[in-house]
């Protein structure tokens, strides 16, 4: 959908939360606008914007605002809530500031795409009269969960052992957002993502990273209540329909990879017979457990790449890393994309963090899901029972995934044993494409996206 030359681009201000899973989807919708001939400009705050490591070639712009911490970001807080409570305080002033600041520009701003986890952002919206987009950056699923604990309908503590919820399948408590299903550990969390609704009915789009075939129950059932739009997988384009030039990652990390090193050490392995590791930016594994996996990978002795940050390091065996140098590579970082399209992966072993869920699924790898905490367990349970492309490992009653199971799942993936793997495998061809079409020219998500940009112009 291109635009006269003559008209005035609208201009359209990204604000995302910050951390590597806000920013990343919400950055790739932003250079889906700009492919569309919209003015994207992202808002970091100024700690990220000094952390990151930033591709220019992205032809987004960048306008930072103040989370109170310029020099330290969430690392200089003492505490969660003390981050939130501040940003909270001083973002919406800085935010406003910088509206006004581009009211005198030649490019005046148009709307607000902000992450629903930031309300108060809407509230700053309106103050200037600006068109507003909330952009969910979890699942259907997960979102419609808090909803109903901000409405009341679950009530927490939780009683019982299952939740029934509309548009959803049963779900096991233990299948629940952790900050739901184990009420009082994070709370400072569960009120941000609960508060997420205190004022959504005001905006004028609700935008959710997915396309619309992976939850079309939930998605209907959001449609009663708000303006929803799918506009995912926001992914880089080379990895769906190709069509946004030099779209070949997100632009924006908040770690380096070794990108030679990992994709040199692929090219030489046979086709699906590289188990990949990761658990993201975040996630954080305890001893044993990060035993557990080391010793199965080792025991199996099949190929694995495994990215263990430079904080985890110190939970791997002693001297593990050169006793499976033949077999393994272990890395604190990768290009996640590149090595998960790479024809020697066979699967993910994943904390289901959405966005690698999201990654996986639409480049076709099947998952072995090992979940963590917030999100996850959900995310999960999606994975292997809706949308069956994997398979969840599962711990024992010390909440331990032991290494028997870890070896039995792979195998079983990667189709060494059983016929389980083979139906995974052709499941996930399928959402790789549905994906694909979705983005692609008349897709779902890319009418969507015409749509919201028609009416900004």
């Amino acid at each position: 959908m291109g635009m006269q030359n003559n008209a005035k681009k609208p201009h359209v201000l990204i604000f995302p939360f910050p951390g590597q899973g806000h920013i990343n989807p919400m950055l790739q919708f932003a250079k889906r606008l700009h492919s569309k001939g919209v003015k994207a400009t992202l808002v970091p705050t100024v700690f990220l914007s000094k952390s990151l490591f930033f591709d220019s070639s992205a032809s987004i712009d960048l306008c930072t605002i103040s989370d109170g911490f310029d020099e330290g970001g969430f690392e200089q807080a003492d505490t969660p809530y003390a981050y939130l409570s501040t940003f909270w305080n001083v973002g919406p002033k800085s935010l406003a500031a910088l509206i006004k600041k581009l009211r005198h520009t030649a490019h005046p701003v148009d709307a607000l795409v902000y992450d629903t986890v930031l309300p108060w952002a809407l509230d700053v919206a309106k103050q200037f009269g600006i068109l507003s987009a909330a952009f969910f950056t979890q699942s259907c699923a997960v979102n419609s969960v808090y909803y109903h604990v901000y409405k009341g309908h679950l009530q927490l503590p939780l009683q019982g052992s299952h939740v029934s919820l509309p548009a959803m399948p049963p779900l096991h408590v233990s299948e629940l957002p952790s900050f739901v299903a184990i009420y009082g550990l994070h709370r400072a969390w569960l009120d941000v993502l609960v508060d997420q609704f205190s004022n959504i009915d005001e905006a004028d789009w609700v935008l959710f990273n997915h396309f619309y075939e992976l939850e079309p129950e939930v998605v209907d059932w959001m449609s009663k209540f708000w303006n929803v739009m799918t506009v995912g997988p926001t992914i880089p384009s080379i990895y769906l329909d190709k069509r946004l030039e030099n779209d070949k990652h997100y632009g924006m990390n908040m770690f380096k990879p070794n990108v030679t090193a990992c994709m040199s050490w692929l090219s030489g392995k046979p086709k699906d017979s590289v188990v990949y590791v990761s658990f993201g930016s975040i996630a954080s594994l305890g001893i044993e457990q990060m035993e557990e996996i080391a010793w199965a990978l080792k025991d199996r002795n099949g190929y694995f790449l495994w990215v263990v940050r430079e904080t985890e390091k110190a939970k791997l065996p002693h001297n593990y890393i050169k006793e499976t140098s033949h077999k393994g590579l272990v890395v604190t970082w990768c290009p996640q994309l590149e090595v998960l399209s790479h024809e020697s992966v066979g699967c993910f072993l994943t904390h289901c963090g959405f966005n690698s869920t999201l990654e996986a699924l639409s480049l076709g790898v099947p998952m072995l899901a090992l979940p963590q905490w917030t999100d996850q367990c959900t995310n999960a349970k999606y994975i292997e029972d809706v949308w069956r492309i994997g398979i969840r490992a599962r711990p024992d009653e010390k909440g331990i995934v032991r290494k028997e199971t870890i070896i039995r799942c792979i195998k079983e993936l990667l189709t060494e044993v059983g016929k389980k793997g083979e139906g995974i495998k052709k499941n996930s061809i399928k959402w790789k494409n549905l994906a694909k079409k979705a983005v692609d020219e008349g897709g779902k998500s890319d009418q969507n996206v015409d749509e919201f940009i028609a009416k900004l112009i």
